[in-house]
């Protein structure tokens, strides 16, 4: 009978431990989502060289 109590008691134990590891996961991964949602959400858009050649172009006549 102790030893079946003794089982009953490793088995609950164990399913707790589980669930916490899981729940601990969870979080971890929430963690790491999160941190990793500013590096991508602003993007700035790459100017194109056709762009920067007309600000060369204003750049130089205003100086002329």
């Amino acid at each position: 009978m102790i030893a079946m109590l003794h089982f009953a008691t490793l088995v609950i134990a164990t399913m707790f431990a589980v669930a916490a590891a899981a729940a601990f996961n969870w979080l971890l991964l929430q963690a790491t989502f999160r941190m990793m949602r500013p590096a991508t959400a602003k993007r700035i858009p790459v100017r194109t060289a056709l762009v920067r050649g007309a600000e060369l172009a204003r750049a130089f006549a205003a100086q002329r």
